[in-house]
Parts: structure tokens; sequence; C-alpha cells
């Protein structure tokens, strides 16, 4: 088996949203934007990233209290494909843990 791990700095876009399983687990979804400088092959390359992250467990509705807006966090976890409703794929980092950035 391999390692799945991503730790991501960003900003939260939007408020989180919290929604409950028909089996009572508590998610609690929102969506960060990273920008960095990253060095390639002795070049600058600005990378840009929008990532959807889901946590999940009782913590997470308290991450729907604290998360706003605008806040900077570290997320680490590992990353998922979820299909959309259309059907279209994307990768969802599933947080393990996340960290305040001030």
């Amino acid at each position: 088996m391999t390692d799945n791990c991503l730790e991501l700095t960003g900003s939260v876009v939007k408020p989180p949203k919290l929604s409950t399983s028909p089996a009572g687990i508590h998610h609690c979804q929102f969506v960060i934007d990273h920008k960095s400088t990253q060095i390639e092959d002795g070049l600058n390359r600005n990378a840009f990233v929008r990532m959807q992250v889901v946590a999940t467990g009782q913590w997470s509705q308290s991450l729907t209290r604290d998360l706003t807006a605008g806040c900077n966090v570290k997320v680490r976890g590992f990353i998922n494909r979820h299909e959309r409703r259309n059907g279209n794929p994307i990768l969802v980092l599933h947080a393990q843990q996340i960290e305040m950035i001030n």
C-alpha cells in the first residue's frame, strides 16, 4: 500500500456547509484557494489550486462555526476522487487535521 497524504495551505473561499448523512455522520465542506511560487527546474512557477475540502465527524460541527471566508488554514489529509452531480470527477481533500493560520 502506498501513502496518500497532502498538506495544503490556503484561504477559505466562502463559508463552509454542514451536512449530515443518513447514517448521522456530520460533514463540513468548504473550498480553499492556494497561491504560491514554486521552483521548477531552477525557474519560478506560479501555482494556483482551488481545492474542495471535507471534514467528517464530530469535530466538523465546530469547524463550521470557526471557519469564515477569507481565513487562512493549513489542511492535512488524504485526497479522494468524488463525482459531481453532473458526473464530472473532482479531487477532494479529506481533512484529518486543520490549523488556523494568522
